[in-house]
């Protein structure tokens, strides 16, 4: 019976799921030469995928500061948590990072995303004391 989408014939799938048996079975590499193996990644290689960012978490203030200008323009500024929420569901904010806007005081008004990003992290308020 031909398998008319199928590259590969019939005996050579077999043989590949022969191959593939060790490592479907124990889950890791069975090779016993390392350089087939891939590298793990290095301490100092950049985050692939970490998830969408938030504050509260593990997010330094540059990563939430970068997120928040990946999103808002310079023109939305000055405004406040109420204006800022907007332009972040309209430029589909993860919604952690919106929600963290909503617990902000209303009466606020930002600068700028430096300011936003160190009271939605906590970096800016003992300055922001000391100063007032």
């Amino acid at each position: 019976m031909q398998r008319g989408s199928d590259r590969l014939s019939v005996h050579r799938d077999d043989e590949m799921k022969h191959e593939l048996q060790g490592l479907l079975r124990s889950g890791h590499p069975t090779r016993t030469e390392e350089w087939h193996d891939p590298e793990p990644s290095a301490e100092d290689d950049p985050q692939v995928a970490g998830g969408p960012v938030a504050p509260g978490t593990s997010a330094s203030m540059e990563a939430v500061r970068l997120e928040l200008a990946r999103i808002l323009r310079r023109g939305t500024f000055p405004a406040s948590p109420r204006e800022l929420i907007g332009e972040l569901r309209r430029g589909y904010a993860p919604d952690a990072l919106v929600e963290s806007l909503e617990r902000l005081p209303r009466s606020t008004r930002y600068a700028n995303v430096q300011e936003l990003a160190e009271d939605l992290t906590g970096a800016g308020r003992s300055a922001r004391r000391r100063n007032a």
